[in-house]
C-alpha cells in the first residue's frame, strides 16, 4: 500500500498518479484471464472499485470525477461492464460508507462491488408513496434483535435480492421524519416473501415485498436508531443521480443513450417517408439530450464529495420526461410495425435497464412510463427543486410537527 495518501497531491498530480495506479494494477490482473469476480475484488482491494470512496473501502478519497479516469481505462483493458442487476450498489454501497459502522463496512461494501450480493430498495408502501416519511413498517426492539412487519411495493429487482435498504417505523410518538430507523435486511431470512408485479411490459422487474414478523440483528442497523431519515436521504440522493446520469443523460458519448434508437429510425426510415416536421422534432430533442449529458458531465465535475446534493433531482427529472418523448417519436417514425413484434408473455427480467434502450424501441416506449415515477414521482422532483435549489417557499405541511400516530391516514 502507498506510504502517503493520493488525496494530498494537488489535481494534476492525483490524475497522474491515479493512471500510474491504474496501470500497475493492470500489469498484475487481467481483466480477459481472471475471472470478473476476482478482478472486481482485486480492484476493491486496490482503492480502484470507487475511488471517492475513503481508502480501505474501496477508494483513494479522490473526487468522483476521477472514477471516469478509471473506468476508461478498464474498459480499454477489456473489463466487463458493470452487471445491470448491481445498480442497487451505487445506492447502498454510498450510504454504507456514509452511514455505517467499520463491521458493517467490511461486511458489505467488497461483496456488493464484486456482484457476489446484490441489493434491492426497499423504501415504498401501498400507503406511503410519494410520501416517503409517511411509511408505517412496523419495527419494534427485542433484546439484541428488531421485530419487523410491514408491507413495501415496486421493489425493483427484489427477486434477485440478496440483500434490501429497508425503512421502517421505530417510534410512531415521535413526528414522521423522526421515528424512522434504516435496515440491510437479509432477503432470504424467515418471514421475507416477494411477490412479483406485472407490468406493461410483460416483465415483472418490480415486486412486492411482504415482511412479517423478521428478525433482524441490531448489528444489521444502519445508522443510529430513528435517525432512518437522514440515512435514507443519502441513497435517495444517490438514486435520483444515478437514474438522471444513465437514463438519457450519460456522460460518455454525443449522442449516445436512448436519442441513438430514434436516430437510428430515422436513418432507416424510406426517404419518402421522412419529413421536415418529424426532424424538427428529431433534432429538439437530440440537442436536449446533449444538453442534459453536459449537464451531468458538469455536475459530475464540479462534485467534491461522494453523496451528491438536491441537484441530482434535476437530471432525474430531465431524463424521466425526456425519454417519454424521445421513445414516443420513436414509436410514430416506426408507424404501424411499432405496434407488433414485442414479446407481452409474463416473465421475470434477470436485468435492469431504467430506460430501455437496451430492449429496443418497443419494449422502451412501455418501460420509461415509469422513469416520471421510480426514484421519485416528477412532481416530487420539483417540488425538491423549487424549495432546495431555487428556495421558493415550500408547500404548508400540517403533519410535519406532530406525532405519526396522530396523523390521519386513508
Amino acid at each position: 500500500m502507498n506510504t502517503f495518501s493520493i488525496s494530498s497531491l494537488d489535481k494534476a498530480e492525483q490524475e497522474k498518479h491515479l493512471l500510474k495506479l491504474v496501470e500497475e494494477f493492470l500489469e498484475e490482473n487481467s481483466p480477459q484471464s481472471m475471472e470478473n469476480i476476482d478482478f472486481r475484488g482485486a480492484r476493491f482491494d486496490a482503492g480502484l472499485a470507487w475511488v471517492h470512496f475513503p481508502e480501505e473501502e474501496g477508494g483513494l478519497g479522490l473526487p468522483p470525477n476521477m472514477q471516469r479516469i478509471v473506468e476508461r481505462r478498464m474498459r480499454e483493458a477489456g473489463a466487463q461492464p458493470t452487471d445491470p442487476t448491481t445498480f442497487f450498489m451505487s445506492l447502498a454501497g454510498p450510504t454504507i460508507s456514509t452511514h455505517g459502522t467499520l463491521e458493517q463496512k467490511k461486511r458489505f461494501l467488497r461483496p456488493m462491488y464484486t456482484g457476489e450480493e446484490r441489493w434491492c430498495q426497499l423504501f415504498s408502501e401501498p400507503g406511503a408513496g410519494s410520501d416517503f416519511a409517511g411509511l408505517a413498517c412496523k419495527a419494534e426492539r427485542d433484546g439484541d434483535e428488531w421485530v419487523i412487519t410491514g408491507q413495501k411495493v415496486w421493489n425493483t429487482l427484489a427477486h434477485l435480492g440478496d440483500w434490501g435498504m429497508l425503512v421502517t417505523r421505530s417510534n410512531p410518538e415521535l413526528p414522521k421524519h423522526k421515528g424512522m430507523t434504516y435496515f440491510a435486511l437479509d432477503m432470504r431470512a424467515p418471514g421475507v416473501e416477494v411477490r412479483p408485479l406485472r407490468q406493461i411490459t410483460g416483465e415483472a422487474e418490480f415486486n412486492e415485498v411482504y415482511v412479517t414478523e423478521v428478525r433482524v440483528p441490531d448489528s444489521c442497523r444502519i445508522g443510529d436508531a430513528g435517525e432512518g431519515w437522514r440515512v435514507a436521504l443519502t441513497t435517495l440522493m444517490n438514486e435520483r443521480s444515478a437514474i438522471g446520469g444513465s437514463s438519457g443523460g450519460s456522460t460518455s458519448q454525443p449522442g449516445s443513450g436512448p436519442i441513438l434508437d430514434a436516430v437510428s429510425i430515422w436513418e432507416n426510415l424510406p426517404s419518402d417517408s421522412k419529413d421536415q416536421k418529424t426532424l424538427d422534432d428529431l433534432m429538439t430533442l437530440w440537442v436536449k439530450s446533449e444538453a442534459l449529458r453536459l449537464t451531468n458531465q458538469r455536475a459530475s465535475t464540479a462534485a467534491k464529495a461522494g453523496n451528491p446534493g438536491p441537484e441530482g433531482s434535476i437530471g432525474k427529472l430531465a431524463s424521466a420526461e425526456l425519454n417519454k418523448a424521445i421513445y414516443e417519436l420513436c414509436l410514430n417514425m416506426l408507424g404501424p410495425s411499432g405496434q407488433v413484434g414485442y414479446d407481452y408473455t409474463f416473465r421475470r427480467p434477470e436485468l435492469l435497464s431504467t430506460d430501455g434502450s437496451i430492449h429496443g424501441p418497443r419494449y422502451a416506449f412501455l418501460r420509461v412510463r415509469a422513469n416520471s415515477i421510480e426514484g421519485g414521482t416528477s412532481e416530487i422532483m420539483r417540488n425538491i427543486l423549487g424549495e432546495q435549489v431555487l428556495g421558493l417557499p415550500g408547500e404548508p405541511r400540517v403533519d410535519k410537527e406532530i406525532p405519526w400516530s396522530d396523523v390521519p391516514r386513508s
